[in-house]
């Protein structure tokens, strides 16, 4: 199964990417996953299910470490073919 994450944390700082943005940030990075897309106001990336459940695990534990007070995600299953 494929999965595709969207996330966002805060709080927001426009002027300077938050230590935990940059953490959530490497860790999807890191991670083996396909099609990971950085915005400024929320990240994506795909991959299967294994692999993604395991980094999004890593990154809320790296996001609230680093400060974040809130974080928002959307974990949604990947049709074949699509994406």
């Amino acid at each position: 199964m494929r999965l595709r994450v969207e996330f966002t944390t805060e709080p927001f700082d426009l002027d300077e990417a938050p230590a935990h943005a940059v953490a959530a940030r490497e860790v999807v990075e890191a991670a083996d996953l396909d099609a990971v897309d950085v915005g400024p106001f929320g990240t994506t990336a795909e991959g299967g299910a294994d692999r993604l459940l395991a980094a999004v695990d890593v990154l809320l534990r790296r996001a609230l470490a680093e400060g974040a007070t809130r974080v928002s995600l959307q974990v949604n299953v990947v049709e074949e073919g699509e994406g």
